[in-house]
This record gives C-alpha cells, structure tokens and sequence, in this order.
C-alpha cells in the first residue's frame, strides 16, 4: 500500500508557486477545498490560472483569491454570486474563459482518463467555437475541445483514508471526482482521515491512483451560497 497522507496543508501543498494552473473542486461554496484555498492565499502565490465552476462569493474561497489579485486568469462556466469576479472581469484586471459547463467539466474528465481531446455540440455557432476545429458528424456539427493541462488539482472530500480512496456527501461530489488525477499533482482533503481498509469498498467514489496527497482538515465553515426559507404560515 503507498501511503498518500501528508501531516497538514503546507506539507499537501509543497511544490506550488506563481504562475501554475491549479483545479479547485466544488459548486460555489460546495464541496470547495476551503483550507487549500486558505493556504494558497497564506503563501500568497500570484499569477495563477484556476479551473473552478464558478468563483463562489466575494469573502470565502475563491473570493479570497480573488481580493488579493492572485488569480490572473479565471476559466469557469460562470461568474455566479461574486461580485469582485464580475468587476475584475469588466475592468479587464482578470482574464476569463467562460466555459459551457458540461465542456468544462468534460475536459477535466479527457485530462483524468489522459485524452487530448474530444468533440461536442455544445458551442457550436458562437463565439466559444471561434478558432476552435469543427466537423459533422451524422449530419450534427461538433467543437473540438482540447482537455484541461493543470500542475495542481484541489479537491474536498467527506472521507478518505491513508491510501487516498475517496467518500464524497450529497452534492459535494460535484466536480470533485473528475478533477482527480486530471492534474500532475492532485491533493485531497478530507474531513474524516482513516487508515486504508477502513472504508466500504462498494462506498469509494475515487479509487486512490487519482490522489497524490490526502490530509485532514478542521473547522470547516461549510456556509450556504443562497438560503431560502419558507415563509411562517
């Protein structure tokens, strides 16, 4: 068995620096790897290119990132609830790649299962096709989309063990499982850290050979993006 857990975040994190490309897992605020994020705005690494979903809000996550000027260039399928995106955007300080959500999630997956590229019709006839190869098939034309090359992929998971097997919860599962192993180096954390053998195998959701690095988080802030409540009758 290879051991993947490493003591702490500054030890999952080691070998990162400015201009890298890093995937961070999540949808908004779920399932986001909130203490990578943290130690990624502590070590204030500038420069960096992240494939997210979305950037979340404007004081947590990617926000922090984002307050600082770290990131330079965001690739996401949409600006979402954060308002320092959207002005960074506008203001032309923050290159952005608006990506059709499926595709983005798409070439995560390609760069998992180690395919260069693929064709969809997602995209075809606007400006996300432009410069881009396409070709009919069946009578249904397609864009060739080139898959994700990333140094560092960040993902949150609920459980994992020492052997880096992943347990996502509910919704969190997202885009975390088709980030794995879709980077050089992808680092887990993980609320519940267990030694290997520990979890139902029929559970895993990601088999280790996709993690690099697993580690323990604590504190977990785990905040609602939206909450609607119903109105007392």
């Amino acid at each position: 068995m290879i051991r993947k857990q490493v003591n702490n975040v500054q030890e999952a994190l080691a070998g990162v620096a400015n201009g890298m490309t890093f995937m961070l897992g999540g949808f908004g605020l779920c399932g986001i790897p909130e203490k990578a994020i943290e130690e990624l705005v502590r070590i204030e690494v500038k420069d960096i290119t992240c494939i997210s979903n979305n950037a979340g809000v404007d004081d947590f996550g990617l926000g922090l990132l984002l307050q600082k000027h770290q990131i330079k260039k965001m690739i996401s399928s949409y600006v979402g609830e954060n308002d320092e995106f959207e002005r960074q955007m506008l203001s032309g300080e923050l290159e952005v790649e608006l990506t059709p959500q499926g595709t983005l999630a798409e070439k995560c997956r390609a760069a998992q299962a180690g395919f260069p590229a693929f064709y969809t019709p997602a995209g075809y006839g606007t400006e996300v096709a432009q410069g881009k190869e396409t070709r009919d098939f069946n009578g249904k034309m397609y864009v060739l989309e080139e898959a994700y090359k990333a140094d560092y992929a960040f993902v949150k998971a609920w459980k994992g063990d020492e052997a880096g097997n992943l347990i996502f919860k509910g919704t969190a599962r997202n885009f975390n499982p088709c980030m794995c192993g879709a980077a050089k180096i992808t680092v887990a954390e993980v609320e519940e850290l267990v030694p290997a053998g520990e979890l139902d195998p029929n559970q895993i959701h990601v088999s280790g050979i996709f993690v690099q690095r697993i580690f323990q988080g604590e504190n977990y802030e785990k905040r609602i993006e939206q909450r609607t409540v119903q109105k007392k009758m």
